[in-house]
């Protein structure tokens, strides 16, 4: 499990590989990861928009941007959570993620990131070398 909090907002992200959606042969590699969104703030915020850096063990990456996160753009009130499974595929069997939430004050309007934290994708086909 990976964490990190920003503005007293604490995401936490548990990857893990999917074997079944995967086929090595064809340098096809799924992982699955569920990201749990915990307001320890005093202020209601909104997710607005999601920023995802993903990046192979070649070092090849793309950019994925976007409204929300899985068709939703949740509220958060201080104490609510908001929990939610995505995925990711690679042409490696191992790589990384990392990004970032943009959020809004539901007071002010005023709008901030939250780090998403850096987060290993393995698979049992990797060299088990350390990320």
């Amino acid at each position: 499990m990976y964490s990190k909090t920003t503005k007293k907002i604490n995401i936490k992200v548990e990857p893990f590989y999917l074997e079944e959606q995967s086929v090595p042969s064809e340098s096809h590699y799924v992982w699955a990861y569920k990201i749990v969104i915990d307001n320890k703030s005093k202020d209601t915020v909104k997710l607005k928009n999601r920023y995802w850096k993903i990046i192979d063990s070649t070092g090849n990456y793309h950019e994925v941007r976007g409204s929300g996160v899985v068709g939703e753009q949740p509220i958060l009130k201080p104490g609510d959570k908001f929990e939610y499974t995505s995925g990711a595929p690679l042409n490696t069997p191992s790589g990384f993620m990392v990004g970032h939430y943009e959020m809004e004050n539901n007071i002010d309007g005023r709008k901030f990131d939250v780090d998403i934290p850096l987060f290993s994708l393995d698979s049992p086909h990797s060299n088990n070398q350390v990320h």
